[in-house]
């Protein structure tokens, strides 16, 4: 067994932070699929922007589109909407022998509408209907307003993947909004059992900001807090995941036949090149967590990984580690806060770039 394979035998699934046609014409998506254990894909509008602008294969269509469709954002979905469907396809053997806990590709909803509850339900809502495939998420913000359109498409058995979380406070928010809309649509005589939904925890983006912040601070014992706030958020957000789905307050609905919402680790490339390729891999290793990783990322793991369970080691260290950053005057929930606002800005900044490409 490849090391790749080996993290899947630990009860966590890898999915590629990657898609764009090439890997699909290719075979590379396939090959990683079946070599790797790769068990799902996410996008986004960074994502879909450099697919555009470097696969030789959308020119036809592209060019088709432009003489047939005059809206830019109903062009851009028709040449990624495919794409979609053609990793659920290439990712539907394992959707169906993981009785629908697993094979997933992500497609976000555009992220103009991030602080528009009403319009990000509608616009999740079309999304789905439009890639049509059992298993297709559809990614909405974390943010407070993407929160409840979030709660409302569980109740509407749309299945989602929450991004652009950054915090613990945002991240039980989105576990708490799961178990309501699930709630809901059992009161409604609906059936839980095909409901899924992933919370994406971005971890690199953190460690970016906070070591800013400790630089600022200046003091040697700040710059020797670099590099560690990503994961010790992310240790400490797996237990009020275990808490929560594995405790009384979704016992009830378990028994329904519902799913966990799983931890989505987000954002695993280093930003800083004195760190360790795998910062953000291997010390996650767990059960009933999902890595997404980009192509480097992933080269990495089959390189010289060392996979083994390490979610639930060094709480107490991860505990000790935001007292002090607290100490140093580091407020986690407003880094949570400011990450999420920038990261909204560059997917939006992507996605309008990306309709510019169609152009």
């Amino acid at each position: 067994m490849n090391i790749t394979k080996q993290v899947a035998s630990l009860g966590q699934s890898l999915w590629l932070d990657n898609l764009s046609r090439s890997l699909i014409r290719d075979g590379t998506l396939a090959k990683m699929i079946g070599e790797d254990g790769v068990s799902g894909v996410t996008s986004n509008p960074s994502i879909f922007q450099a697919a555009l602008a470097n696969s030789p294969y959308y020119a036809d269509d592209l060019s088709r589109l432009k003489a047939s469709e005059p809206n830019a954002e109903r062009r851009y979905e028709a040449l990624v909407v495919p794409d979609i469907q053609a990793a659920c396809k290439l990712l539907l053997p394992v959707f169906e022998r993981s009785g629908g806990r697993d094979g997933y590709v992500s497609l976000e909803v555009a992220p103009r509408w991030a602080y528009d509850t009403a319009r990000t339900v509608e616009e999740a809502h079309r999304l789905w209907a439009l890639v049509n495939r059992p298993n297709v998420l559809i990614k909405v913000p974390g943010t407070p307003e993407g929160v409840r359109a979030f709660e409302a498409l569980t109740t509407l058995g749309i299945n989602v993947n929450v991004t652009l979380l950054f915090s613990l406070v945002q991240t039980e928010a989105v576990f708490d909004a799961y178990i309501r809309g699930l709630t809901l649509r059992i009161e409604s005589g609906a059936d839980v059992r095909p409901s899924k939904a992933v919370a994406s925890l971005f971890l690199s983006r953190v460690d970016t900001l906070v070591d800013r912040q400790l630089a600022a601070v200046g003091t040697s014992a700040a710059q020797a807090r670099q590099g560690q706030a990503g994961l010790a958020l992310a240790k400490l957000a797996y237990q009020p995941y275990l808490e929560t789905f594995h405790g009384e307050s979704f016992a009830t609905l378990a028994e329904q036949g519902a799913a966990p919402q799983y931890l989505l680790w987000a954002s695993t490339s280093v930003k800083n090149p004195a760190y360790h390729d795998l910062l953000y891999v291997e010390p996650l290793i767990g059960p009933e967590t999902i890595n997404t990783l980009p192509d480097k990322t992933l080269d990495a793991l089959r390189d010289h990984g060392r996979p083994a369970v390490r979610v639930e080691d060094g709480l107490a260290e991860a505990e000790a580690h935001l007292v002090e950053l607290a100490r140093l005057g580091i407020d986690m929930e407003a880094v949570g806060k400011t990450l999420q606002d920038e990261g909204v800005k560059l997917f939006e900044a992507a996605y309008e770039k990306a309709l510019q490409q169609t152009a």
